[in-house]
């Protein structure tokens, strides 16, 4: 593995048309993809010249913050387009060395593998009666990442010097503020480049190692690390010992109020509760999450004209579906349906705005004689939602030809 494979033209060829896809904005430098391949077909030559000399020196990443699902923010390191070239470059070669030694039971950033078969291997373990889990939560795992411990880690198969010199130009790239200023990084790899989520897998076999000699049933996605026992004992003795491991071998620290012992059907694998009889279900926190975006979606707050209204919602509920549907055991979602059906019409007693555009709405969808009055009601909008009227007005054909509807509803409908 070196630096000269890297660099061939098919695997740039390659890498090129990945980033190309993944499209994204630009880094510190401000090129897009457009203006990056502009740039690089008049001075790729001398690109190439300072990568094979050693004296290529990556650009600044980008901080970005985003929202994470739990609350808080997740800071990423955006790279400018050429160094997201040359990550890919070399994601690409280093995963055919890495890839076949990477463990079974690991199942994040790997091709072929998803969240879905790291929940149905988890199932298998509790149906095997370890209904017990030990949870392991690490702390800001991107930023702790020891760069000496990963490189040693990758130059156990890569002895190419200027390749592993290049490497750690990535790591330690420093990272842009908003503000221009530049913070130097003497530990972690940020997300957002093509190479962290390789990287890490190569930070974490050693753990999957260790947990595999010691015969322990576990899954692996990234950094999110679910161990199976038969007892809560079991569960706590190996808890203890993994997070003493991991601070002596990896010099990680685990977060101690997202890490702990306890049931599968109490606990969340990656959105999904898993039942000790097999059924597989969404754990509260991500119904939770996502009853808060139907509460902040149908609120009759702003001026989004009502198609692109209806368009967003189906995005994201279809995309939502699209992972949870895997779920055999549906009931926590479907118990929902009335429930978001109220926010949509709450939506719309809002959207009518006052008496006159209330009463000429329901007249257009129907409702007659004494039931237009209904519009002239002061009541609240949540309330008014859940009238005989509104609901006649706006019943389920309704909104499902107005593409309203559940997915899992659909779903249901088309079995039947």
């Amino acid at each position: 593995m070196t630096l000269e494979a890297v660099l061939v033209p098919e695997n740039l060829n390659a890498a090129w048309s990945s980033v190309k896809a993944n499209d994204g904005a630009g880094g510190v430098d401000g090129r897009n993809i457009a203006q990056t391949q502009a740039h690089l077909r008049e001075h790729w030559e001398a690109v190439a010249k300072k990568l094979r000399a050693w004296e290529y020196e990556p650009g600044a990443v980008r901080a970005k913050e985003i929202p994470k699902p739990q609350g808080g923010v997740r800071m990423l390191g955006i790279p400018n387009v050429q160094d997201r070239l040359i990550q890919q470059a070399i994601q690409q070669k280093l995963s055919e060395v890495f890839e076949p030694e990477f463990s079974e039971n690991s199942y994040g950033f790997r091709p072929g593998r998803s969240t879905h078969d790291a929940v149905r291997k988890a199932t298998g373990f509790v149906a095997e009666g370890k209904e017990w889990v030990a949870d392991i939560d690490l702390k800001s795992f991107f930023d702790q990442v020891n760069h000496d411990i990963l490189l040693a880690l990758v130059a156990r198969k890569v002895r190419c010097k200027g390749l592993l010199r290049l490497i750690g130009g990535y790591l330690r790239a420093p990272m842009q503020q908003p503000d221009g200023s530049k913070q130097a990084r003497k530990c972690g790899t940020p997300q957002g480049g093509p190479l962290s989520p390789l990287l890490a897998n190569i930070y974490l076999t050693p753990l999957d190692r260790e947990l595999e000699k010691r015969g322990v049933a576990f899954v692996r996605y990234a950094d999110d690390i679910a161990i199976f026992a038969g007892s809560e004992r079991a569960a706590e003795r190996t808890l203890e010992s993994i997070v003493k491991w991991l601070k002596k071998h990896l010099k990680l620290e685990v977060n101690p109020d997202k890490t702990g012992v306890g049931r599968s059907d109490d606990g969340s694998l990656l959105g999904f509760r898993l039942y000790a009889d097999g059924r597989v279900g969404v754990a509260p926190k991500a119904i939770e999450r996502m009853k808060e975006r139907v509460r902040k979606h149908w609120t009759g707050r702003g001026h989004v004209p009502a198609n692109e209204h209806r368009n967003g919602w189906q995005e994201y509920i279809r995309g939502w579906w699209g992972y949870f549907g895997r779920a055999n055991w549906q009931r926590e979602v479907t118990d929902l349906s009335g429930w978001i059906r109220r926010h949509i019409r709450k939506w719309f007693w809002q959207r009518w705005h006052h008496p006159v555009g209330r009463m000429k709405a329901l007249r257009k969808l129907g409702v007659k004689g004494r039931g237009i009055r209904v519009g002239l009601c002061s009541k609240g909008a949540w309330s008014m939602a859940n009238h005989v009227a509104i609901k006649q007005a706006l019943k389920n054909a309704v909104l499902r030809r107005w593409g309203l509807n559940h997915p899992w509803d659909d779903a249901k409908a088309a079995i039947s």
